[in-house]
């Protein structure tokens, strides 16, 4: 069974939400929910750290470019950091990468 932590961590200028496991499409709803309720709060500059993150499937993708486009719309920014593995290929083949605010890899 697939395994999600989600970290939130709430600061003045950016919120950092720090992820940890695998997200696919038993986890994302959690991220999604996760990530709506800091929408809900005004929290809409938010940083994923995906330096901890084991897979990531396209529902997982999808949960992070939807929520992209939730804060573009409120005038905020979605930066993901850490990234690497699965989901920096993903990024770089279907050139989501440039969807997103900033894509910082991770150092390895």
């Amino acid at each position: 069974m697939a395994d999600l932590n989600v970290e939130v961590e709430r600061g003045d200028a950016a919120t950092l939400v720090r992820l940890d496991g695998d997200l696919d499409k038993l986890t994302a709803p959690q991220l999604k929910d996760c990530l709506v309720k800091l929408l809900a709060e005004g929290r809409v500059r938010v940083v994923i750290d995906a330096g901890e993150l084991e897979f990531c499937d396209s529902s997982g993708l999808w949960a992070l470019v939807e929520h992209q486009r939730r804060v573009a719309a409120r005038a905020g920014s979605l930066c993901l950091v850490g990234v690497h593995g699965v989901l920096q290929r993903v990024l770089d083949v279907t050139g989501l990468k440039a969807a997103f605010d900033d894509v910082l890899r991770a150092e390895r």
